[in-house]
């Protein structure tokens, strides 16, 4: 248990440069707070006394602003930084050393029973916003971009991007084949423009036309 918990203070020193004081992280770190009191919640849970699991998560989640299901099972050395608005499924499953930022959602994608959530392999990184739906694996050493929303299943070692998220980088390779792919507000804007443009121009050449001759309207 103690090596436990020392294990999860040494995690945030790992990962977030500010940390200065095992005081300071103890007392003032919210992700670290919703981690031990889930340990807490999935005790009751796995000796089925969901209630008081329940009640154990919902505490937690008013005080941290972080959504933790009771029967989500968590490896080692979790980070969660930043960690408003993080929601994590019931079916969840996060490997050792992963990372996650604030407005992650590992969650469902739909009502179905059984396995609904993803399970995350072990030193993964997924981003601020980020949103990975649906019962797949995110193989290990993998990032997930912020803002992506991620739908099926994540090779290990690579990067995911994008609404809906998409391979961009495998093994520190960039897979320049896909980038085409990705959404770029900044040419999709452009493009209209374009459009615009063009129907403007042939509607002008239109009422050109159509008007009088100008030596005719002078005479």
């Amino acid at each position: 248990m103690f090596k436990t918990i020392k294990s999860d203070i040494q995690a945030v020193f790992e990962n977030d440069p500010a940390a200065r004081s095992w005081f300071e992280v103890v007392f003032t770190y919210s992700g670290l707070h919703a981690i031990w009191s889930h340990r807490v919640a999935h005790f009751f849970y796995r000796h089925r006394w969901f209630t008081a699991a329940r009640t154990v998560s919902q505490i937690s989640r008013f005080f941290t602003g972080i959504e933790i299901h009771p029967g989500a099972t968590i490896g080692k050395r979790l980070f969660i930084d930043h960690g408003m608005g993080v929601v994590i499924g019931e079916t969840c499953e996060i490997g050792d050393d992963v990372v996650i930022y604030q407005g992650v959602t590992l969650g469902g994608s739909g009502k179905e029973k059984g396995k609904r959530h993803p399970t995350i392999g072990s030193n993964v990184v997924i981003g601020s916003g980020a949103k990975v739906l649906g019962s797949f694996k995110v193989g290990d050493q993998a990032n997930i971009g912020a803002n992506s929303v991620v739908l099926k299943e994540v090779p290990p070692g690579s990067t995911v991007v994008g609404i809906p998220g998409k391979v961009v980088r495998q093994d520190g390779k960039r897979l320049d084949r896909l980038n085409h792919q990705l959404p770029d507000p900044m040419v999709d804007a452009m493009r209209a423009m374009q459009q615009e443009i063009e129907q403007l121009r042939a509607e002008i050449k239109a009422l050109r036309q159509h008007m009088p001759d100008e030596s005719r309207v002078e005479q």
